[in-house]
């Protein structure tokens, strides 16, 4: 079964986003389609998974996938860089990109 996979990049700053969001790093990254048809994903810190996300952790860091999500996101790599004003931006490559 494919599934997302994460960069050490990735982990940290999804753990440090959660701590700095919630207080604490039991949080993740919620991924989710905004609406029905749209070919974007949405992108926010969560407290907890929605009752039907999966669950992917890696490394301390938690991402939930709603399914329209999932299966968009099931073959990729997700990296994670902070550009020059301390942002973090994310990155979806294919597996051997």
């Amino acid at each position: 079964m494919k599934m997302l996979t994460l960069t050490d990049n990735a982990s940290t700053a999804i753990k440090g986003l959660a701590e700095r969001a919630l207080g604490t790093e039991t949080g993740g990254l919620r991924i989710s389609s905004p609406e029905q048809g749209s070919t974007g994903l949405a992108v926010a810190v969560a407290p907890e998974p929605a009752p039907l996300d999966e669950i992917i952790e890696s490394d301390g860091a938690r991402i939930f996938l709603d399914a329209t999500a999932s299966a968009a996101v099931s073959d990729k790599i997700l990296d994670a860089q902070l550009d020059d004003e301390g942002a973090v931006r994310f990155a979806l490559a294919h597996v051997g990109s």
